[in-house]
C-alpha cells in the first residue's frame, strides 16, 4: 500500500491519509518520506505537529495575520498533521482546527499521524458539533494504514 502512495495519486484526488499506530512506530518518518515524495512529483507540503499549529494560529489571531495563514495553508497540497489527539482541544483551538480542515476538504490532502485510534478522536474535541464536523471531513475519504511493531528509536544492544 505505501508504495503505491509513493505515486502521488491520493493528492491528485484529494485523499486523506491516516497513520495510526504506537510511539515511535515510524509514523512521522513515513509522513516526512512521503512529502519528500511530493514535494519531488512538484506539490507542496508543510508539517506541524497539531498542538504547535493552533499555537501558531492563536498567534496568528492575536497579530492580524490570521486569514493569511489560513490561506496558505489551505493552498498546501499535503498538510501533515503529527501528534494528532496528544492532548484536547478546546475552546478557539478546535474552531481553528475546523477552519484548517474545512478549507482543505476535497480540494488538498491532509495526512494525520495519531498514537490514539480514529474511533477515539472524537473525545479530542471539548464540542461534539466541532468533533463531527472535523471528522466528517477527514475520514470519509481517507486512506488509513495502521503500524505495527516496536519503537524505532530502540537501540539493539551490541555485544
Amino acid at each position: 500500500m505505501f508504495l503505491s502512495l509513493l505515486g502521488s495519486d491520493y493528492l491528485r484526488q484529494h485523499h486523506n491519509l491516516i497513520i495510526a499506530g504506537a510511539t515511535g512506530v515510524g509514523k512521522t518518518y513515513l509522513a516526512c518520506a512521503l512529502a519528500d515524495k511530493a514535494c519531488r512529483d512538484g506539490f507542496t507540503a508543510r508539517y506541524f505537529r497539531l498542538p504547535r499549529l493552533c499555537f501558531e494560529l492563536a498567534l496568528a489571531r492575536a497579530d492580524g495575520t490570521y486569514l493569511k495563514l489560513l490561506t496558505q495553508i489551505a493552498k498546501t497540497d499535503l498538510l501533515i498533521l503529527d501528534d494528532w489527539a496528544i492532548a484536547p482541544l478546546e475552546g478557539q483551538a478546535q474552531h481553528d482546527l475546523l477552519e484548517v480542515i474545512d478549507d482543505r476538504t476535497q480540494s488538498h490532502s491532509t495526512l494525520v499521524a495519531s498514537q490514539v485510534p480514529p474511533g477515539e478522536w472524537h473525545q479530542l474535541f471539548a464540542d461534539p458539533t466541532v468533533a463531527d464536523a472535523v471528522l466528517d471531513r477527514l475520514l470519509h475519504n481517507a486512506i488509513r494504514i495502521d503500524l505495527k511493531g516496536g519503537s524505532m528509536r530502540k537501540k539493539t544492544a551490541t555485544v
